[in-house]
């Protein structure tokens, strides 16, 4: 369940005001218009209905393919680099100043994110390929959201909703990964959180954790389960065992703990950042419990395939300790009531709402969708083990302290910069018609600070100031 990312907004600038060139006259013109494009789209996208937003997904999409290579041909003339074969003469008329509105860091609630200033064609670049990445995590967003509704899709379509959100989170984390590359010739830091090293990395950790956990909800038989238990027309209230062979079950369980390291590396990375969105941060914690969880699942499938019952319970109190749901020793084990029991059925029931809304689902990451099968799990076996079995069950903390190490199973994939193609090259030799110019249609993004929720204090925050 990747992160609910907001694309940023941005204001409407003219390149030709800050570059000039004499190899090709009409660069900072085209540029000026693919950007003014993009812009526009991407004010639109704001005010579509969050429900509604996955389906515009290929248009932004489409407008970010077709101003990067732009960007990156404006960058190649700033370093005296080749851009397709040919050298691109840029002189820098003045410095870039541009705005770009902060999407990761703290805003007041019911005020719009604040407006951060920019210099440079860096932090151009670096917002504009982090919304690209962002673009890609939503497109496995709405890919996964078709696994969680109440309609169960057929294994087919299954394993294409799986396939195409592993390829899209690929994606972003190879643009994520790019830009920490870049980062590293940064002299300084970005006045934007956005962009910082710190979240840029952590970023890259965190699509290539999600990338990693999803490799095992194709062959995980649980989740569909539970869709199945919480089916109002269903008339399944119980279910066999789901047998998940003893080696694929282990293996399973590697993934999802290399899965839970990248999570934990994102959350260290972000918490250097005292100024990131606490929504990200909640998020990513979230995501390393699940991971963590769904690993000592597995191994308890594991242990009582292997006959060790008593075993697997134990695994199954751990995942529950690992999940952050409280239990009280071993007698939460026999019962669950109470508030904090209350508190999360709560939860659930909202969780459940938000899928059928499609807005907002997600943010916990997984997490309770996975305590709900653990809680299943648990409270089949123990059932089994009082009348049938009878194993003692030992303590969970010596297991948890024995877990196995994370198994790799991506290898991270290396962006390719776009360049422009010869023929449009070619034609930017042409001198520039200043009327061809594009900045974009929609309001200046100046014009949304001084909207204000109902409720909320106006806004007093300078252009210029960072909060």
């Amino acid at each position: 369940m990747p992160f609910p990312f907001a694309l940023p907004t941005t204001s409407s600038i003219s390149f030709p005001d800050y570059f000039s060139s004499g190899t090709h006259p009409s660069l900072p013109n085209c540029a000026t218009t693919a950007r003014g494009v993009l812009r526009d789209v991407l004010k639109r996208h704001k005010r579509i209905p969050p429900s509604s937003q996955a389906s515009n997904l290929s248009t932004v999409l489409s407008a970010l393919n077709e101003y990067i290579p732009f960007l990156f041909a404006l960058d190649a003339g700033l370093s005296g680099t080749a851009c397709a074969g040919e050298e691109i003469d840029l002189v820098l008329v003045k410095e870039l100043e541009v705005e770009w509105r902060s999407t990761l860091g703290t805003s007041i609630p019911g005020r719009e994110p604040a407006r951060i200033k920019l210099k440079s064609l860096e932090s151009e670049l670096c917002f504009v390929l982090s919304t690209l990445a962002y673009v890609y995590s939503l497109q496995a967003r709405a890919q996964l959201h078709t696994l969680y509704n109440a309609t169960l899709p057929n294994p087919e379509q299954r394993a294409t909703a799986i396939g195409a959100a592993m390829k899209h989170f690929l994606d972003a984390n190879s643009v994520h990964t790019y830009l920490v590359n870049r980062s590293g010739q940064w002299h300084t830091q970005p006045a934007a959180i956005d962009i910082t090293a710190a979240v840029i990395g952590a970023l890259a950790e965190l699509t290539m954790a999600e990338a990693t956990l999803i490799t095992v909800l194709k062959d995980d038989p649980y989740p569909a389960v539970v869709i199945e238990d919480r089916n109002k027309d269903s008339k399944e209230w119980m279910f066999r065992g789901v047998e998940i062979p003893k080696v694929r079950a282990h293996l399973f369980a590697r993934l999802c703990l290399a899965s839970s390291e990248h999570a934990a590396k994102a959350q260290a990375m972000l918490g250097r950042s005292s100024k990131v969105n606490d929504d990200l941060i909640r998020y990513v914690d979230d995501l390393r419990r699940t991971a963590k969880g769904k690993a000592c699942r597995f191994l308890a499938c594991d242990s009582e395939a292997g006959g060790k019952t008593g075993e697997g319970i134990a695994w199954l109190r751990g995942a529950r300790k690992e999940l952050g749901f409280v239990s009280s020793g071993a007698d939460h084990e026999k019962k669950s009531f109470g508030f904090s029991k209350l508190k999360k059925e709560f939860q659930e029931k909202k969780e459940d709402r938000k899928i059928e809304k499609g807005e907002g689902w997600g943010t916990d990451a997984g997490k309770f969708e996975e305590g709900r099968i653990v809680d299943m799990l648990l409270k089949k076996w123990e059932k089994m083990n009082d009348t049938v079995g009878v194993q003692l069950v030992p303590p969970s903390e010596p297991l948890l302290a024995s877990m196995p190490s994370g198994r790799e199973y991506h290898t991270p994939k290396m962006w390719i910069v776009p360049a422009l193609d010869e023929d449009s090259l070619v034609r930017m030799r042409a001198p520039p018609d200043p009327s061809e110019a594009f900045e974009g249609d929609e309001d200046d993004s100046a014009d949304e600070d001084q909207r204000t929720a109902p409720g909320a204090f106006p806004a007093h925050t300078p252009s210029s100031s960072y909060y």
